[in-house]
C-alpha cells in the first residue's frame, strides 16, 4: 500500500508545519532516493555516518569560511573557461551564435566541477577530454533522474546505467588523487568515508556532483535569459556591475590577472540579487516532503489535522510563488520585483493581510533547506558579472517569447526550459 500525502497550499501556514518538526522526518525520504538514484547504500548508522552527520558536514564545507574559499575558485575558473585563448586584438572572434542552455551548461559544468574537485595533475588536455566525457555522461544520466526519483530501476535504462557508473569512476578516491585543489567538500566526505567502499565513497561524491549542477545549471539560463530581454534589467545590472568592478578597481583584461571580488562586495548587490531571485520565482518547482514520525495533530493557520505515522506532509513552494495575492502580475518577469523603493533587497511580502515568514522558498525550507544554497547563488551572480564585462550579448530574435518549463521535473528544483534559444556574444575590444 502507499502513503496518503498531505499538500499544504496556504503559505500561511508553512511555518506551523516547520514548528512540528520534532513529529516529522525529512532524512527517510531524501536519502533513500539518493541511495535509488545514485546507486549507494542507505546511510547506515552503524558505520557512523549518520545523515545528521553527513548534513552537518555539508554546511560545514559549503558555509562560512568554506564559502570564500569555493567562491574565490569559482571566480577564477568560470574565467578560465570564458575568457579566450591569449590572441592579439586585431584576431578576437567576432559574433558567435551558440543556444544559451546549452553555453550555461557547458560553462557552469566545466567551472563548477573543476571548483569542487579540483584540477588534473596530468596536464591540461587530460583534463578537457575528462570534462568533456563527463559532461556527456552527466547529461545522460540527468536526463533520467526523474524515473529514477519515481522508483523505476536504472537497469532500465543502458546508456543512462553506464554513464552513472562512468561518471562514480571517475570520482573514486584514485582517480580524485590524481587532482589539485579538491574542495573541502570533497577532502571532508573522502575522509569521512574512507571505510567504505571505494565505489560507495564514489556514488556519495556523484550524488555532490549532480547537487551542484542539476539545480544551479537552469538556473543561470533562466538569469541570464530574463536579463538580456529585459532591457531595464540589462541597464539595471550592467550600471551595478561597472560600479562595483569600478570600486574594486577591477579592469577589462584578457591577458592580465582574472577579476576577483570577495564575498562581501558580490552580497552588496541588490540588483543581479533581485534578478536572480525573480528568475529563480518563475522557475522553481521543488517539493518538500516529510515524514510523519507517529500519530500527531497538525495545527494549522486555518485548524487542526490528524496525522497518522506514515503520513506524508508536502510544501509545494511554485502556488505562493505564482500567487497573484503575493506577487502581483505573477507570470510577468519583473527585475526590480525583490528591490524596496532605496533600491535595497525587499523581504516583505503579505498574504490576506498578514506577513509572510516564508514567501520565497525555490531552495527548500528548515531542516531540508538546501545547504549549498548560498554558492549558487555566488556563482550564478558571479557568471552574470562575467558575461557583462567580457562579453557583448543580444539575442539572436530580440522579441523571442519565454519557453516554457520543463513540467516532467516537477517537483525537483529548478526546471530547465523545454527548448532552447539561440544568443550571440562576443568579446569587447576595449
Amino acid at each position: 500500500m502507499g502513503n496518503y500525502v498531505h499538500f499544504i497550499t496556504n503559505p500561511l501556514s508553512y511555518q506551523k508545519v516547520l514548528c512540528h518538526g520534532k513529529y516529522l522526518d525529512w532524512k527517510k525520504f531524501h536519502f533513500t532516493t539518493s541511495a535509488k538514484a545514485f546507486g549507494h547504500r542507505t546511510i547506515d548508522p552503524s558505520d557512523g555516518n549518520t545523515t545528521e552527520k553527513i548534513s552537518k558536514a555539508f554546511v560545514k564545507t559549503l558555509q562560512g569560511d568554506a564559502l570564500n574559499s569555493l567562491t574565490e575558485a569559482m571566480m577564477k575558473n568560470l574565467q578560465l573557461v570564458m575568457r579566450p585563448p591569449v590572441v592579439p586584438e586585431s584576431k578576437m572572434p567576432a559574433w558567435v551564435t551558440e543556444g544559451m542552455y546549452s553555453f550555461c551548461y557547458r560553462v557552469m559544468f566545466e567551472a563548477g566541477y573543476l571548483t569542487l574537485f579540483g584540477q588534473d595533475l596530468t596536464g591540461q588536455d587530460e583534463q578537457k577530454t575528462l570534462i568533456l566525457n563527463n559532461l556527456d555522461n552527466f547529461k545522460q544520466f540527468d536526463k533520467i533522474f526523474p524515473a529514477l526519483v519515481a522508483g523505476l530501476p536504472i537497469h532500465m535504462f543502458k546508456s543512462a546505467h553506464h554513464a552513472r557508473e562512468k561518471l562514480a569512476d571517475s570520482l573514486r578516491h584514485e582517480n580524485l588523487g590524481k587532482r589539485d585543489h579538491l574542495s573541502e567538500l570533497v577532502r571532508f566526505l573522502n575522509d569521512m568515508l574512507s571505510t567504505s567502499d571505494d565505489m560507495e565513497n564514489a556514488k556519495m561524491q556523484l550524488a555532490v556532483l549532480w547537487a551542484s549542477q542539476a539545480n544551479t545549471i537552469p538556473a543561470t539560463f533562466w538569469s541570464l535569459f530574463q536579463m538580456i530581454r529585459s532591457p531595464e534589467a540589462m541597464k539595471a545590472a550592467t550600471e551595478e556591475v561597472n560600479k562595483t568592478l569600478e570600486n574594486a578597481g577591477q579592469k577589462i583584461s584578457f591577458e592580465g590577472n582574472p577579476i576577483c571580488l570577495n564575498s562581501m562586495q558580490l552580497n552588496d548587490m541588490p540588483v543581479l540579487d533581485s534578478i536572480i531571485k525573480e528568475s529563480l520565482r518563475l522557475s522553481s518547482a521543488s517539493l518538500n516532503i516529510r515524514t510523519a514520525k507517529e500519530d500527531f495533530t497538525l495545527h494549522l493557520q486555518d485548524g487542526s489535522y490528524h496525522i497518522r505515522k506514515d503520513d506524508i506532509i508536502a510544501l509545494y513552494p511554485q502556488l505562493m510563488h505564482l500567487d497573484p495575492e503575493i506577487y502581483p502580475d505573477p507570470l510577468t518577469f519583473k527585475y526590480d520585483r525583490y528591490l524596496d523603493e532605496n533600491g535595497k533587497a525587499k523581504t516583505t511580502f503579505y498574504s490576506n493581510g498578514l506577513k509572510l515568514k516564508y514567501c520565497y522558498m525555490p531552495f527548500g525550507s528548515g531542516a531540508t533547506i538546501c545547504p549549498g544554497r548560498l554558492f549558487a547563488v555566488q556563482e550564478i551572480k558571479q557568471f552574470l558579472i562575467l558575461m557583462l564585462f567580457y562579453f557583448e550579448l543580444e539575442l539572436v530574435e530580440s522579441r523571442v517569447k519565454c519557453p516554457p518549463l520543463d513540467q516532467s521535473r516537477a517537483g525537483l528544483g529548478i526546471l530547465p526550459p523545454l527548448n532552447d534559444i539561440k544568443f550571440k556574444y562576443k568579446f569587447k575590444h576595449l
